[in-house]
């Protein structure tokens, strides 16, 4: 059978070949559940599908601003198409492209100081084959006079381009594109032209399955170091899927030009990603080859990186890597050699990687990392930026003799960030502070990129060099204030330029000058559409409105929100953002029905556990299978109630897992109770993927709550034995801790109602739809009240407008059974 007709059938079908009706009828629902899908109550269809609110994106030069609108959400037939899962991937073998890409319907232009009236919708014509958003890859070409985009029809992915002055658009090439491996195409930084990864001209048809096996399919493994391998989806597993993924993710890498001559550059093979040097001279290569594995994804295969000439030619061997199922384990784990090796920015024809001392998290001399440097034409020894004790997390350049070098420690959460001068390798760097990423009150911000003449992405800085910005999220205990500031780079002093005032939450989004004086804003309010602004730092005056934006779900206008703080037992403050229906009023209307809908997080530390999380001016509207729909059904909704799991010292996090869980849970349940808006014996909870673990957890442990939610989660921590989220010993070193926080272990406590479901199609690591699965029988076997939804097709977020649809009518109607106690459509 064909690996794609094998890979879209259902799960259960899938495992049981012909005895899968029966292994399908032991897990079903009964059959007169089995009624197709069905829509939620009013209003909440008509917002999800009221049309959605364009992107916006800045044009290089900064003067325009280009207006990408979205399709609404696809249909069940586009998500349901057939596709191709092979070695850790999905896609589409008729175009050769993303089978659940996100695209656009079209693209408006409009000068970045003027009204809207000014905008200029591109005629491009759309392909009539019945998908939704067809435009993709979208990106600026470096002087932001043109915008390449790829149009995706029935067979082909074709190249695009729009005149940005004259709102003229033309096909480029008669060519087929290859975006199995990403992004097919990227600008030439000297040329107006592109470098592109092709369909071979002369590929022949897919290999197909022979009727007969050719023999067993054997995996094997020598004793040594352990391997600790991820739960990973849609590997390849046979033969037949190595020769079907080798078709198609192979590509001929070619120069487009904007006159459409079409120029091959060096053989075709399995080219995963091709950079072009700044300078436009050479091209960064990395190629899979085999052997293939079948229990890692593509990143893991064999590879090579290598600089090619224009030419095709290979000039410079970077880095030839095996074939690695034995992975590095743990947060700061990482694999010897060069990694992330790619183009420095600032520079013409420079490659910088960085390199462990050791693979593990022994420091060498105390140190681990280094940061390496090695300039055209690519011959000798590299040079070393940086030497660091940590890991590198990444470089942002400036110029010749700077640049922003970080480094940080998963498992601590400490970061450093330091200035470096690349002209003078092996000089001391300069330590521009050093914090806690918890910390989200201390948090100076990020350094502001922008792209250069050469559409590189660099530092921002005053002419003079003096300056950088940098723009952070604001926190404190009154919640998010989003600001920029100006940063004297040679004593590190701050002066703040802006700051979101009160009752509205306003974010930098670009610098459209080098002082600093106008700045691009995205604002929005409690009651204020999101829009962008013009600002002047410097003078007194009023912000200018960009873009109209209207109110996408206005039935949701008399919601109320609050962001509010209350403390657990052991004296950690917590905080969540509590919503109240349209119209409700306290005294006249009582307490409500309520649900919490929250998501745990580890926290090597009590304080950064304690610090507030998000901003109560926000212009909060639901989309896709959101809880906050139930606003409109009558009930309070308590989002994003803080569930830190905290270990400090020695101690880890999950090690009291179930203690803290539960203990702030209470606390959320006492803190609306407390306000008289909630009813104690009317309130549900929910979450998905770690949350709908939370959800189980909680039931499991509590009697807290009336029923619960728990979508696409993950339940028996046994079929994730090698770790999951910041868990980082296996099963076997904790297998105490495992059994306890795995609520599959614990089904026969469960005592109150719990809504499963799952996307079968969930690629998710950890969260295989068999977890739902198992843990419907479980919760069956001992008598538990459950409801178990496979959504077909769907992955770990649900993307269809039936799926979503369905499971909204899901959520409503078990809760109104089972946590507001009415007669609901799911008993007709």
């Amino acid at each position: 059978m064909p690996a794609r007709l094998r890979l879209r059938r259902p799960p259960a079908v899938a495992r049981a070949g012909t005895g899968a009706l029966a292994l399908l009828g032991a897990f079903a629902l009964p059959l007169s559940a089995q009624a197709g899908y069905r829509q939620p109550p009013s209003p909440i269809a008509a917002i999800l599908d009221a049309p959605p609110t364009p992107i916006v994106s800045l044009s290089p030069d900064r003067t325009v601003m280009a207006l990408f609108s979205r399709a609404g959400y696809p249909s069940i037939a586009e998500v349901a198409a057939p596709e191709l899962r092979l070695a850790g991937l999905r896609f589409d073998p008729a175009s050769n492209g993303p089978s659940r890409g996100s695209g656009y319907r079209g693209i408006a232009l409009q000068p970045v100081r003027r009204g809207t009236s000014d905008a200029r919708t591109l005629d491009i014509p759309l392909p009539g084959d019945g998908r939704g958003a067809p435009i993709g890859n979208v990106s600026w070409s470096p002087k932001g006079d043109r915008i390449f985009f790829t149009l995706a029809g029935a067979d082909r992915i074709e190249p695009w381009v729009a005149d940005v002055a004259t709102g003229a658009v033309r096909r480029l090439a008669d060519v087929r594109l290859n975006a199995v491996l990403g992004s097919p195409c990227s600008w030439l930084s000297t040329e107006p032209a592109l470098i592109c990864r092709l369909v071979p001209a002369d590929r022949g048809p897919a290999p197909t399955l022979a009727a007969t096996p050719d023999g067993p399919i054997i995996q094997e493994t020598e004793g040594g170091s352990a391997d600790r391998v991820a739960t990973y989806q849609d590997l390849l597993a046979s033969p037949h899927d190595e020769a079907l993924f080798k078709h198609y993710a192979t590509s001929q890498v070619a120069r487009i030009g904007l006159d459409g001559t079409v120029s091959p550059i060096g053989a075709r093979g399995i080219h995963g990603s091709v950079a072009a040097s700044p300078d436009g001279r050479f091209l960064l290569v990395t190629t899979y080859a085999q052997p293939f594995s079948y229990v890692v994804p593509l990143n893991y295969f064999p590879s090579t990186v290598a600089v090619w000439g224009m030419d095709g030619r290979e000039v410079r061997r970077v880095h030839t890597q095996p074939l690695r199922e034995r992975v590095p384990w743990g947060g700061d784990a990482v694999e010897e050699g060069p990694r992330a090796v790619r183009w420095r920015s600032d520079a013409d024809a420079t490659l910088v990687w960085h390199e462990a001392f050791r693979g593990d998290t022994i420091a060498v001399n105390g140190m681990r990392d280094r940061v390496q440097l090695l300039a055209a034409p690519f011959s000798g020894a590299p040079t070393t930026l940086a030497t660091l004790g940590w890991r590198a997390g990444g470089v942002t350049w400036a110029r010749e003799n700077l640049a922003i070098v970080t480094e940080r420690w998963a498992r601590t959460r400490e970061v450093k960030t330091w200035a470096v001068d690349p002209s003078k390798p092996g000089s001391t760097p300069r330590l521009l502070w050093a914090r806690s990423s918890e910390d989200r009150y201390g948090d100076p911000g990020s350094f502001m990129t922008h792209t250069d003449a050469r559409g590189q992405t660099v530092l921002h800085t005053t002419t003079d060099g003096r300056y950088a910005f940098l723009q952070g999220p604001g926190a404190s205990d009154e919640g998010d204030r989003p600001f920029l500031d100006r940063y004297e780079l040679a004593t590190g002093k701050s002066q703040r330029l802006f700051q979101s005032a009160r009752g509205f939450y306003e974010v930098p989004m670009d610098l459209l000058d080098d002082r600093g004086d106008q700045l691009l804003t995205r604002r929005e309010s409690k009651t204020e559409a999101p829009n962008y602004w013009l600002r002047n730092t410097r003078a007194r005056i009023a912000p200018i409105a960009l873009t109209s934006f209207t109110d996408p779900a206005p039935q949701f206008a008399g919601v109320t929100s609050e962001l509010i703080t209350y403390t657990r037992k052991d004296g950690v403050q917590l905080s969540a953002t509590l919503y109240l229906p349209a119209g409700y009023d306290k005294t006249r209307d009582g307490a409500l029905p309520f649900f919490l809908w929250a998501y745990p997080q580890e926290f090597r530390s009590a304080a950064a556990a304690a610090q507030v999380q998000g901003s109560p001016d926000r212009f909060v509207r639901p989309g896709g299978s959101s809880h906050l729909f139930l606003l409109t059904q009558g009930y309070g909704v308590l989002d994003g109630p803080a569930m830190p799991i905290i270990g400090e010292g020695d101690a880890e996090p999950n090690d009291t897992y179930v203690q803290q869980l539960v203990s702030s849970a209470e606390a959320a349940v006492d803190a609306i109770v407390s306000r008289g808006v909630a009813d104690r014996d009317r309130i549900g909870v929910g979450g998905h993927s770690y949350g709908a673990f939370m959800t189980a957890n909680l039931l499991a442990h509590s009697r807290l709550f009336k029923a619960g939610v728990a979508r696409s989660g993950a339940y028996n921590r046994t079929l994730t034995p090698f770790g999951f989220q910041a868990e980082q010993r296996t099963y076997w070193e904790a297998q105490e801790i495992y059994t306890t926080m795995s609520p599959f272990t614990n089904a026969n406590k469960i005592k109150d109602p719990i809504l499963l479901i799952h996307g079968m199609a969930d690629n998710n690591t950890g969260t295989f739809p068999i977890q739902s699965e198992r843990m419907y029988a479980a919760l069956k076997g001992n008598g538990a009240t459950v409801r178990y939804v496979q959504l077909p097709a769907e992955s770990h977020g649900y993307s269809a407008r039936e799926s979503i649809g369905h499971s909204l009518f899901e959520m409503v109607s078990w809760l109104d059974k089972h946590v507001k106690k009415t007669r609901t459509a799911m008993d007709d």
